[in-house]
């Protein structure tokens, strides 16, 4: 039974289907890996096995086509987001005991459609920041170098996926938080369109900047899970409702660009040259079938200030009492992104949301003539664990702890869906990702490019991992 780690998550669900295996089956098997790796990475502190045993047991009483599309699948939740009855900490020290009574509607969806829950995975504290480590449980290592950073804010998931303790894994993305932990741990990781995944609102009813999403190790799993986590719900009144196609039939129906564009840093951003040449050569074997491949980007140049305004907003709005009564209990990034927050006026306010509608109005434009556009989903490979994030890049020095993030965050504020694929590795063995973008909306087009892809560029399969100990 050990073996079933190594199959894909949509084998696993056939094999659910057929009663070939149960969802107790395979929550042995997952408990027995995470006791042989969890040790040496940290991605899943806060397990939940008896929950999940009851949660099986009651799903196999159900007849075998009312179980949903994951049918007694296991997968763990982002410690961001609420599962009734279990830990919930946000990496915080605040909320170290923290025990919702309710789940996020996410979660009762995903447990509708046949998820059984049995875990959580680590995050920085309230998801800000590209490294996985917290106050409360600590760093997230990469199992490909545990001397590495796993990247995040979606760290644990990334590395639980790739040591084989889970097969699908829910994440979250505001500047990257899907993407770059994938790209770092040679796993798939999707920000899809704005309400393509229904959520419970909090502090705002309208807050788009961040979006839940799904990972996997292979293109047609992630769109087993987005299926799974599409539709829309009255509680969430920006959800969008499925799709008349599923994202898996999308992933398996052949259909390839007619034309794709590729840049190196989207005009913002220095790039690592290995990490450059990598993704280039991987956009550039479309050619082999038959598609065109050119390099260009839309004009986002005001990305940077665009974004850093609105995020800042996003954490005044969220967390700023947790400003005024839990200072001393906060980290200086989060001090600094809710300070920045609430020193906005209206004005800069103004200036950067009609930046967000013109940055769309011009990606939209884009995709008129382009029909995806990829580029580095990260500018480094992984880096040293003890740093908080990448001060500098190719002799840049960054203003702060965010900017070395403008290659994902830019395709954030243009509202568009976008995937990292793994695409290569560097010389000294790190995975590298490329991200591939569509259009707003146009979730299914990012999953089938990135599916051809991946089926040119030979790299999946290359996870499940044992970590790399080293120091």
């Amino acid at each position: 039974m050990s073996e079933l780690i190594h199959e894909t998550a949509c084998a696993v669900v056939d094999k659910l289907r057929a009663g070939d295996v149960t969802p107790l089956d395979l929550l042995d098997v997952v408990e027995k890996r995470i006791a042989e790796v969890e040790g040496k990475v940290n991605a899943l502190p806060t397990l939940c096995f008896d929950r999940a045993r009851t949660g099986a047991r009651a799903l196999m009483q159900k007849p075998a086509a009312e179980r949903g599309l994951l049918a007694g699948l296991p997968v763990p939740i982002k410690d961001l987001t609420d599962v009734a009855g279990v830990l919930n900490t946000q990496g915080s020290p605040i909320f170290k005991d923290n025990i919702p009574a309710r789940s996020d509607l996410l979660v009762e969806h995903l447990e509708a459609n046949g998820a059984v829950v049995y875990a959580k995975s680590n995050t920085p504290e309230f998801g800000a920041g590209a490294n996985t480590f917290n106050e409360v449980f600590g760093a997230t290592l990469n199992p490909w170098d545990t001397s590495k950073s796993a990247a995040g804010s979606s760290g644990g998931a990334a590395v639980a996926l790739a040591t084989g303790m889970a097969w699908l894994a829910h994440g979250s993305d505001m500047g990257g938080s899907l993407r770059s932990p994938a790209s770092f741990c040679g796993i798939v990781g999707m920000r899809p369109s704005i309400g393509r995944v229904a959520h419970t609102p909090k502090s705002a009813v309208d807050r788009n900047l961040g979006v839940q999403g799904p990972m996997a190790r292979n293109v047609e799993d992630l769109a087993l899970l987005l299926d799974a986590m599409s539709g829309e719900h009255a509680a969430d009144p920006l959800s969008l409702p499925s799709p008349a196609t599923s994202f898996l039939s999308a992933a398996r129906a052949g259909n390839k660009p007619k034309r794709v564009a590729f840049s190196p840093d989207l005009g913002i951003t220095p790039v690592d040259p290995e990490v450059k040449a990598i993704t280039r050569k991987a956009a550039e074997r479309f050619a082999e079938a038959g598609v065109i491949v050119e390099e260009a980007h839309p004009d986002w140049r005001e990305a940077h200030e665009c974004f850093h305004v609105l995020r800042a907003f996003d954490f005044a709005i969220s967390k700023a009492n947790l400003l005024r009564t839990k200072r001393d209990l906060l980290k200086p990034e989060v001090i600094w992104n809710i300070e920045e927050g609430l020193k906005l006026t209206v004005e800069r306010l103004e200036r950067a949301e009609a930046q967000r509608v013109a940055m769309t109005a011009r990606a939209i434009e884009f995709f008129k003539t382009y029909d995806l556009l990829l580029t580095p989903t990260t500018i480094v490979p992984p880096f040293p664990i003890e740093h908080r994030y990448v001060a500098e890049c190719a002799g840049k020095r960054f203003d702060n702890y965010i900017e070395w993030l403008g290659i994902v965050y830019a395709i954030t504020l243009a509202c568009c869906p976008s995937l990292s694929l793994p695409c290569g590795f560097t010389a000294s063995g790190l995975p590298v990702g490329v991200q591939v973008v569509s259009a707003p909306r146009g979730d299914a087009t990012v999953i089938a490019g990135a599916k051809m892809l991946e089926d040119i560029l030979g790299v999946r399969g290359t996870t499940p991992i044992d970590p790399r100990v080293k120091k």
